[in-house]
């Protein structure tokens, strides 16, 4: 983190000097700016590599960098007005508008701005992602004879049935296709599994990225609503019977954003009304590596109960390390499995070999297993700081569920609070949180927030968070 910070540092103070120089000017030699700056060597070829990225240095071996020529003028700005006409010339005979919005997706993925404590998150925080053993895994895999030849087309064989084995016994690798991570893994499923138009069955209320994806393939998300014991089978029956859809997508454990485990009796209910119904159901397991230190033994993925090919089984190395090791699996079998490969095939070709070999190297090295223990433990310490804050300073906010997994709560809000000027409160408080309407398909039985815990620093700024939220509610809730 440091030498990242000092690269950014380098490369600002160079962007000013640059205007000392004419067009094509020779800038000072790396020796000289390493002692100008007191930085590395490593830090100025960084810091140089940026600006020239960037275009605005030009590096010549053997003779240094200089300043790049100047940039012709901005070209005269088009006319784009007629793609109104042609994106919605079909709009009329499309069963289900294309057209997404893509807010509640892009708020878990934005940067808040300085000084913001972030809540919204739906990664972990730097210091709680494996790093040093990711760069290490890497650096190992660039070593292995072929890293950079193409992979096969689903996948390393050896990373396949090492997912494979949290299937159970039945599932091999031949079951698998290596995905670039849980979202490519959904969007696929989605796709194969239903046509456009068609009814898609999601639990109420569900991720927004799933909703998105099924809206962006002209699907038509249905909710079936869930409570903390998972989706109610007598609701799902019934929305099968009304629908006639042929897809449902679920989270059986830790469920986003309620944090629901699928109970032992609802389980084997799930899969025979699918079966009775002709339905496939899509399992998104994404945070079965992320359960707490108290969580007990956790219950198998649905996909191990699953005998007749209904379940098409998701998963993801992501949530558990970076949100840059997009590895994750589609696992099916049947004919299924065929459709599934051929539209993997023609979105993406194959994910890169490199990124499949690291993680194969992650996964098999000794600090896997730390780190998982690591991530458990901080879990739990984190969860329970943000639930003893929230009960203290903001009690009028319902948790009536805590998971003992995945990295977020789901406080109800009192009745008739506006979420959105909650949320917009919050921020200018200094705090960013998720406001709970993007994760419904159709009218909420109440309001919500998504209070993240992964992407803080830690127990402090849990704390400090809560208090600026408290801030907010007092100007919002009065």
């Amino acid at each position: 983190m440091q030498e990242r910070s000092s690269v950014a540092e380098l490369a600002n103070s160079l962007r000013v000097e640059l205007n000392r120089y004419s067009p094509g000017g020779k800038l000072p030699s790396s020796r000289e700016l390493v002692e100008r700056h007191r930085v590395s060597p490593v830090t100025v070829s960084r810091a140089l590599a940026q600006l020239s990225a960037e275009g605005l240095v030009v590096t010549r071996p053997g003779a240094g960098s200089f300043r790049a020529p100047a940039r012709p003028g901005a070209a005269r700005a088009g006319d784009t007005s007629w793609q109104e006409v042609a994106l919605s010339a079909d709009a009329a005979t499309e069963p289900v508008p294309r057209a997404v919005d893509s807010s509640a997706v892009l708020a878990t993925l934005a940067v808040p701005p300085p000084g913001v404590i972030e809540f919204s998150g739906g990664y972990l925080h730097a210091s709680l992602q494996p790093e040093q053993a990711m760069a290490a895994a890497l650096a190992r895999a660039g070593r292995r004879p072929g890293a950079w030849s193409r992979p096969p087309i689903d996948g390393l064989p050896e990373l396949r049935a090492w997912f494979a084995r949290d299937l159970g016994d039945t599932w091999t690798a031949a079951d698998v296709l290596v995905t670039a991570g849980g979202q490519s893994a959904l969007t696929t499923a989605l796709r194969a599994l239903a046509p456009p138009g068609a009814p898609v069955l999601v639990e109420s209320p569900t991720y927004p990225g799933m909703l998105a994806i099924a809206r962006a393939a002209g699907l038509r998300p249905v909710p079936v609503p869930v409570d903390r014991d998972g989706v109610r089978p007598e609701l799902l029956a019934a929305a099968f019977r009304a629908t006639g859809s042929r897809l449902f997508v679920c989270q059986p454990l830790f469920q986003n954003p309620t944090g629901a485990v699928l109970s032992p009796a609802r389980r084997p209910e799930v899969l025979r009304i699918a079966r009775d119904a002709g339905a496939f159901v899509v399992e998104d397991d994404f945070v079965r590596r992320l359960a707490h230190e108290d969580a007990g033994p956790l219950p198998a993925p649905l996909a191990a109960d699953d005998h007749d090919g209904v379940v098409v089984h998701v998963c993801s190395l992501t949530k558990a390390t970076s949100p840059s090791l997009r590895v994750g699996v589609l696992a099916a079998r049947g004919p299924v499995l065929e459709r599934l490969r051929a539209i993997h095939v023609v979105d993406c070709f194959f994910v890169p070999r490199p990124l499949q070999e690291a993680a194969l190297e992650l996964v098999g090295s000794p600090a896997w297993n730390r780190h998982l223990r690591f991530i458990a433990r901080e879990l739990r310490t984190r969860r329970e700081a943000l639930t003893t804050a929230l009960l203290q300073e903001l009690p009028e906010l319902a948790l009536p569920h805590v998971p003992s997994g995945g990295y977020h709560l789901w406080p109800r809000l009192p009745d008739g609070t506006d979420e959105q000027a909650l949320a917009s409160a919050a921020l200018r408080a200094g705090v960013a949180v998720t406001p709970g309407r993007p994760y419904f398909c159709a009218e909420p039985p109440a309001g919500h927030l998504r209070l993240g815990y992964a992407a803080v620093a830690g127990v402090r700024e849990i704390a400090d968070g809560v208090r600026r939220l408290r801030t907010a509610c007092d100007e919002v809730l009065s």
